[in-house]
């Protein structure tokens, strides 16, 4: 009678035991692509930086200081400016050399060049300053000019030979309005000038669209007007950060544009 009294109370513990068994193995089993993912979060350490037109990339110096002290691989890649596909070559051969999840910024000119080298498999996400950010089919001379341009800027029309400069007697006051005029005027003398092709060159493959992106609005921008940014950031579903500054914010507001790229870094 005493074992048939206990049977029922034995098949509970053995039926709650087994329960409890399942569940943990469920949760250890669910927990491990989240631990793996949080690993790869983790692992995003490179960053990849792409400038624009009528700059090179020792602008970046600051940001390239700020990045590295905390410990990113920062690569930034030198675009001869001669066309899109030239462009976005030097961009993949630097992502190439990446060694592993990477995070690839663009300034003005160089975000219609990430948007179409940020397929690559090892961009993990897209971060625009101040910058161009095209849709499939789309290119940056329609972007530019679909609202009027600031009376300060000094994008000049292509010379004979179907290259672009800008004004050297703007480029402060256009271009870079919150650095000293020293500093603006030395920019103005070494302008990388860039092919008017470029700016007529549509893109193939649009990369926000499967990648997350973040868009940088300079608000004092000369350059390129800060409603068409907020525009294309809008289209796109990017995480938008507005900045006080003018075009070149990641030389005069380099802390808060860091800001920004370690954001994308740590969250995707």
């Amino acid at each position: 009678m005493k074992n048939s009294f206990l049977q029922p109370i034995r098949s509970y513990l053995v039926m709650a035991m087994t329960a409890l068994f399942v569940m943990m193995a469920a949760v250890h089993t669910n927990a491990a692509p989240i631990s793996s993912q949080l690993e790869r979060q983790a692992a995003v350490k490179n960053i990849v930086i792409v400038h624009g037109a009528f700059a090179d990339g020792s602008g970046f110096k600051a940001l390239y200081k700020i990045l590295s002290k905390k410990g990113y691989h920062v690569t930034i890649v030198q675009n001869p400016l001669t066309s899109l596909k030239d462009d976005v070559d030097a961009t993949i051969r630097a992502l190439d050399k990446q060694d592993g999840p990477t995070i690839l910024v663009g300034h003005s000119w160089g975000g219609t060049v990430i948007t179409e080298a940020g397929s690559h498999a090892k961009v993990a996400a897209l971060v625009y300053i101040a910058a161009f950010m095209p849709d499939t089919g789309e290119t940056t001379a329609q972007l530019a000019m679909s609202l009027p341009m600031a009376g300060e800027s000094g994008i000049l029309p292509p010379d004979e030979k179907g290259v672009v400069y800008f004004d050297k007697a703007k480029f402060h006051t256009g271009f870079a309005a919150d650095l000293s005029k020293e500093e603006a005027d030395f920019m103005a003398a070494s302008q990388v000038p860039i092919f008017a092709s470029c700016f007529g060159a549509p893109v193939t493959n649009a990369a926000w669209k499967t990648k997350p992106a973040y868009g940088i609005v300079a608000t004092e921008d000369k350059a390129l007007n800060p409603a068409i940014e907020r525009n294309m950031y809008k289209r796109a579903g990017a995480q938008v950060t507005e900045i006080k500054g003018s075009h070149v914010i990641f030389i005069s507001k380099a802390n808060a544009v860091a800001d920004v790229i370690i954001q994308a870094a740590t969250r995707k």
